[in-house]
């Protein structure tokens, strides 16, 4: 099996696919289990919803942000599957002292169907990886091209947060036909409601994650954006840059041509 190197420029050799697999990131742990792999698969975070049960009958390592070492070590995993924005690079740094760590960073679709490819290379599924890759591609590639209509993508409440041009969820966004009014900020910026109303959305979509956004919160950006129209969104279909994004493309295609009339 050819050397592997990861989001930091380190070089990961395995000399068969890894038995005891540790995912630290939630959409590469859905992607583990779509790529057949089960009992692979010893330890996850308590984000890794995905598939159904599994969080009930593997071990929990923590949170993304804060993992526990201890209980890793004790799984000694023959691999690591980490992120460099959703874990810590202190616990990275960490666990590299007794365990094979491969960190990815994906930043757009193309990034995220490599990164499929090199984790089904890396754990003896790559034809089942190439097929998903190739899915996702040739769904994102069939997206019918529509004028970008101004929309605002929040994440988070208390401060609001949105998505810069640096991100997953941006790329996401682009490829749907929606242009994202705070594409001249990076990372996920805090927004106040003066700037929000600055931006002149022509629609605000509201994430069902990180933050939660319910009715009432709909309710509370309407006081300052009442012209504009509000949608709640699924995140997951936004952000999560495994497998799932099989369901991306039918998903943005409904919603967008929900919005048509905005237009």
């Amino acid at each position: 099996m050819p050397p592997f190197t990861d989001a930091r420029g380190h070089t990961l050799s395995l000399d068969a696919p890894p038995r005891r697999i540790v995912s630290l990131v939630p959409s590469q742990t859905e992607l583990l289990a779509d790529l057949g792999l089960d009992a692979e698969v010893v330890g996850l975070t308590r984000f890794c919803v995905h598939p159904e049960g599994w969080n009930a009958r593997k071990r929990i390592v923590g949170g993304t942000k804060h993992v526990k070492l201890e209980r890793v070590r004790a799984l000694a995993p023959d691999l690591v599957l980490a992120n460099l924005e959703e874990n810590t690079r202190a616990d990275v740094e960490a666990l590299d002292a007794f365990a094979r760590v491969f960190v990815t960073d994906v930043r757009d679709v193309p990034g995220a169907t490599a990164m499929i490819r090199t984790v089904g290379r890396m754990t003896g599924r790559a034809e089942r990886a190439d097929t998903l890759a190739d899915e996702i591609e040739a769904g994102f590639a069939g997206l019918a091209a529509r004028a970008p209509l101004r929309a605002a993508y929040l994440i988070w409440r208390k401060p609001y947060m949105s998505a810069g041009r640096d991100t997953f969820i941006h790329d996401v966004m682009r490829r749907a036909g929606f242009a994202n009014v705070f594409a001249d900020r990076t990372r996920y910026p805090e927004v106040t409601p003066e700037a929000l109303v600055a931006a002149r959305p022509e629609v605000v979509l509201l994430s069902s994650e990180p933050f939660p956004f319910a009715e009432q919160h709909r309710d509370e950006l309407r006081a300052f954006l009442p012209d504009v129209p509000i949608v709640f969104v699924d995140g997951e279909l936004f952000s999560w840059y495994g497998s799932r994004l099989r369901r991306s493309p039918a998903y943005l295609d409904r919603l967008r041509r929900s919005l048509v009339e905005l237009r």
